[in-house]
């Protein structure tokens, strides 16, 4: 065991009188102070991502997000969510694009800090979005490479803090296995009021499905006239259905009809594939 994990493990050891988990236990130092040891870096998206303006509340994307925004936090007042999964089925279908601005949107409200994680080890693109480091990232903080403070950015002027994907590994499952990782994803939503969790798509890896065993719940990202039901289906049974708490449909048009299940939809085509 790494150093960084003994003293993390050990700070559990610590007395009274400190924050609580959102679980009931007692907040390891390490996360505790943790805000205030981040670093906060300029708020530059790439030009190549189409990210939601704050600038431009009334464009019909930054309203759809908004409406999607206030289903979610409606959810939370009812029930206890914040750590939330975003995947899709099959690449390309635009779950990173839906976990940027959906966190965007958050982090938009006041006093509503948001974390966007990139869990995508095998393509992560977060980093390229907000154009910071990928690393030392979420790889490297299991490993023991690094701090958690250390790869969390804040970015400046806005409630949202990036934590991306980290050093290349050749075994993403087996980090996400860990015990730290288990640990890392109970404590911070103690933190943060929203963890979004960006992940590999359901189909070609099993990582979305023990990412969504580990939090509150899982969005599924589908890309009208891309996915197939065939594809929604599977995805659902692959989740058991236990804490999927909606579907997102990308990529349609204004006015069309959409099921009872569709919580977004965009007047605007996203042509920038990612997965």
């Amino acid at each position: 065991m790494s150093r960084v994990h003994e003293a993390l493990r050990r700070a559990e050891e610590g007395g009274d009188g400190r924050q609580r988990s959102r679980k009931g236990g007692r907040l390891p130092r390490a996360f505790e102070t943790l805000l205030e040891e981040i670093q906060e870096v300029p708020y530059n998206p790439s030009p190549d991502f189409f990210l939601i303006d704050p600038s431009r509340p009334h464009d019909a994307h930054s309203e759809e997000f908004r409406t999607l925004r206030t289903r979610l936090n409606h959810m939370q007042k009812i029930q206890p969510i914040h750590s939330v999964v975003i995947t899709s089925p099959s690449p390309a279908e635009g779950k990173s694009f839906t976990a940027v601005n959906l966190a965007l949107a958050e982090s938009q409200l006041a006093g509503n800090l948001t974390l966007l994680a990139d869990f995508d080890f095998r393509r992560p693109v977060l980093h390229n979005v907000f154009q910071i480091d990928r690393s030392p990232g979420i790889t490297d903080y299991l490993m023991g490479n690094a701090t958690l403070s250390a790869g969390i950015k804040r970015l400046s002027g806005t409630n949202l803090c990036v934590l991306p994907a980290g050093s290349s590994v050749t075994n993403p499952l087996e980090l996400i296995n860990l015990p730290e990782a288990k640990l890392m994803i109970e404590q911070l939503p103690a933190v943060f009021n929203w963890m979004l969790l960006d992940s590999p798509p359901l189909l070609f890896a099993a990582d979305a499905n023990l990412l969504s065993t580990l939090c509150d719940g899982t969005m599924l990202v589908v890309r009208i006239g891309v996915t197939t039901i065939d594809s929604v289906t599977r995805s659902l049974q692959t989740l058991c259905e236990n804490n999927v708490l909606g579907v997102v449909a990308n990529g349609a048009r204004a006015g069309e009809l959409y099921s009872k299940y569709t919580y977004y939809y965009s007047s605007y085509y996203y042509k920038h594939r990612e997965e």
